[in-house]
């Protein structure tokens, strides 16, 4: 083999390489955007839907919903339902909040992630508006009272391996964020003097 075929040889597989690097960072890249996608499509895992409107169907039967609440160990907030529980009539919107409190002696921000139990139920559970939507920044020893809005699917009862189900939990777990933008503090502030 002459050196210049090996040199375009080692360029070809250096150019596969380079292409093949490229392809899986693309890859990895477009991971979460289309797991998400497929949890949201699926209700794979317990992922919950979303709607910007409540459900025109209302049925007689009823579900009880409960609630749940944990906080990562590096959180110092206390995060609960106020209720938690509540029965539903399927495809009626349902009105649930939580309780926040920041323990700490810093305005930290958090990021709840959510999911439905059991996870079948996830592709019927639709939320209206949520506080999960958002970042949530929290003074030292501030309250706040969020809101979740959210329906059954009266489909729920068409599925074969849902029909039956007369129980569903909603589970928010809050992780510590990045620290808090000027603005998040100074909306944070607002909040805080428009209550008192």
């Amino acid at each position: 083999m002459s050196a210049a075929s090996g040199h375009r040889a080692n360029s070809r597989v250096l150019g596969r390489l380079a292409g093949l690097v490229i392809a899986m960072g693309a890859l990895s890249f477009a991971a979460v955007p289309l797991y998400d996608w497929f949890c949201r499509v699926t209700g794979y895992a317990g992922t919950t839907q979303a709607s910007d409107e409540e459900s025109d169907i209302v049925l007689a039967r009823t579900i009880t919903v409960r609630f749940d609440a944990s906080t990562a160990s590096d959180l110092p907030w206390s995060f609960e339902p106020v209720a938690r529980e509540m029965e539903i009539r399927i495809g009626e919107t349902g009105l649930a909040f939580y309780e926040a409190t920041n323990h700490g002696s810093q305005p930290i921000a958090g990021t709840a992630a959510f999911n439905v139990a059991p996870f079948t139920a996830g592709l019927y559970f639709t939320k209206i508006a949520c506080f999960c939507f958002e970042r949530q920044v929290l003074l030292p020893g501030q309250t706040v009272r969020m809101p979740v809005s959210f329906y059954v699917d009266p489909e729920l009862v068409e599925d074969a391996e849902t029909e039956s189900l007369r129980e569903i939990t909603l589970s928010y777990a809050f992780y510590r964020d990045d620290a808090p933008t000027d603005d998040e503090l100074a909306d944070a502030e607002t909040t805080v003097e428009t209550l008192n």
